[in-house]
């Protein structure tokens, strides 16, 4: 089964008014491959939504970069997966590195929000990822399995998840994990997807990889067999997230 290259954009905590009309407008002018080779998915900070929703061009979607666990409420500062819903945002970034560590977000409490954010309707890149001291002791592959274990605990319809793998020393440091490591990672979660969860499912589901993707590695990282696509940070925000996503024809013409 061919699984449609998928490229996502994430923004993270940066952008002005200016700035996010400056990248949609880049956007709007990139000349990419067309929505049958390659699906392209931004994601703005949460005040930019509806900007960039209203003004990006149609072949591209937008994501959010988090929601809340359940239901609205009295949980002052969030935002629950029924108002993206409401915004007609169909995407949701969740399980980031940043908010793992940062925030403290547990394996079980990001799948949790991935089964809630699912059950509402929401598309989901569900990121995982190892740190350097994990990747250093050898236990990457059991760290990224037991993160993924906690999302196939709660989750039984793949369809609308894509999983981001994101080795946290690639992210911002400007450090990429070779094509040979990201290939490496991809297949073995797919091979844990196969025995875990079904074949159907390893080999419709797509893997995606993030950690200092740029115009210049990223038709290596492409060519990779598991390799599906990838979740840009700061090359995002620039020019270059064209040639990242043209990086798909590679996967086209193999």
């Amino acid at each position: 089964m061919g699984r449609k290259f998928f490229v996502g954009g994430n923004w993270k905590c940066n952008g002005t008014n200016e700035e996010v009309k400056k990248i949609i407008s880049t956007l709007n002018a990139g000349d990419v491959p067309s929505q049958d080779v390659v699906e392209v998915v931004v994601s703005p900070p949460f005040v930019f939504l509806p900007l960039t929703k209203g003004s990006l061009r149609s072949d591209f979607h937008v994501a959010a970069q988090n929601c809340w666990i359940k239901k609205g409420g009295a949980y002052t500062g969030e935002i629950s997966a029924e108002m993206l819903v409401n915004l007609d945002i169909p995407w949701v970034i969740l399980g980031h590195s940043e908010r793992r560590l940062i925030l403290g977000e547990s394996n079980e409490f990001v799948g949790d929000k991935v089964a809630y954010a699912l059950s509402q309707g929401l598309k989901v890149i569900a990121c995982v990822g190892e740190t350097l001291e994990q990747r250093e002791s050898g236990s990457t592959l059991e760290v990224v399995a037991a993160q993924t274990k906690a999302i196939a605990d709660r989750v039984s319809d793949w369809t609308n998840v894509v999983v981001a793998y994101e080795p946290v020393w690639a992210i911002g440091t400007g450090k990429v994990a070779t094509p040979a490591q990201a290939q490496e990672v991809h297949a073995e979660l797919r091979k844990w997807l196969h025995a875990n969860i079904s074949p159907e499912v390893a080999a419709s589901t797509r893997i995606i990889y993030g950690g200092s993707v740029n115009g210049a590695n990223c038709k290596e990282l492409a060519a990779q067999a598991d390799v599906d696509g990838f979740l840009v940070g700061g090359a995002s925000l620039k020019p270059e997230f064209i040639d990242i996503i043209k990086s798909a024809e590679v996967k086209k013409s193999a």
